[in-house]
């Protein structure tokens, strides 16, 4: 695989940070701005003041962690250091690396702030957002505990939560098609096609791996049909996953599962949670009845 994908394309460390839904945050505490420019940016930060920012650290550093065997968490660390880490060489260890707050402004206070949490856009509809620099060893209930400390961030709703371990995948928004087929240089010369499925190609979870692997073997019965495969509507939950993860303007990739925050977003926004949620899954019906009836018309179900 190192030969067919390059080796630069191949990760073998998954560090993920947060994900948070972008409507649960608190917009009057998080502002839109880029480091030295005036008025929105590309980033949305989240601003500590001294005694917050004091407090925040005291808790990361106590927070309980996932413990990583032996032979993982040397080279690991090496690779991508989990924020807690950094904050045990001293508490203003963060403040002068990923929470810098050189360049914002506060506009709450006209001030630059102690420290600020930037807050990076996963999708491109902007739903959902990673915290920038917040790869973390923190389980799950701590992660959601502590990092709900962040100004802006107490109601925070976590799309994904962020993970270290080792691990390979490729980088598949710059290798995959829409269909699962490997599509570089040297994949293309090979006298057969080659399709990946799993968590090797980018998706996360026992279910995702699943559908993964009956897309692709959709794909290839197309091909062997001498078809063009359907494409699994974005508008479907596993459907948004592959746009997004075979989308090549997606940037900086790690594995990612299906959730609400990469769902393509309703040309009417609709405030309401539940019935947000609910007419995702109508229409995510909707789309894939129609799905299924192309499969039909393929032959490549029966």
């Amino acid at each position: 695989m190192q030969k067919l994908t390059g080796q630069d394309h191949l990760a073998f460390y998954d560090a993920a940070a947060p994900v948070v839904m972008a409507d649960s945050l608190d917009g009057s505490k998080v502002f839109s701005q880029s480091r030295y420019e005036d008025g929105g940016g590309d980033y949305l930060n989240a601003p500590f003041g001294k005694e917050e920012y004091e407090r925040f650290m005291e808790e990361l550093v106590a927070a309980d962690r996932v413990i990583k065997r032996e032979f993982e968490t040397a080279d690991l660390f090496q690779a991508c250091q989990p924020i807690e880490e950094i904050a045990r060489r001293g508490f203003d260890a963060p403040r002068f690396g990923p929470l810098k707050p050189v360049g914002l402004t506060d506009p709450t206070t006209g001030r630059r702030p102690w420290a600020v949490v930037q807050l990076r856009a996963e999708d491109a509809h902007g739903q959902s957002f990673n915290l920038v620099g917040f790869q973390t060893n923190l389980t799950f209930p701590e992660q959601k505990r502590v990092f709900r400390m962040i100004p802006g961030l107490e109601n925070a709703e976590f799309a994904r939560y962020g993970v270290m371990h080792r691990n390979s995948f490729i980088d598949a928004p710059q290798m995959l098609s829409r269909t699962l087929q490997l599509s570089t240089e040297a994949a293309h010369a090979l006298p057969v096609p080659i399709f990946v499925a799993g968590q090797f190609g980018g998706t996360e979870g026992y279910c995702e791996a699943i559908a993964s692997g009956l897309y692709a073997a959709l794909s290839v019965s197309a091909q062997l049909n001498g078809e063009d495969a359907p494409l699994l509507p974005e508008e479907t939950a596993f459907g948004a996953l592959i746009a997004y993860a075979t989308n090549p303007e997606t940037q900086d990739y790690q594995p990612m599962h299906v959730n609400f925050g990469i769902m393509k977003p309703f040309e009417k926004k609709i405030r309401n949670k539940r019935e947000r949620y609910a007419a995702y899954a109508s229409r995510g019906d909707e789309k894939l009845r129609g799905y299924v009836e192309a499969l039909h018309k393929k032959g490549l179900i029966g």
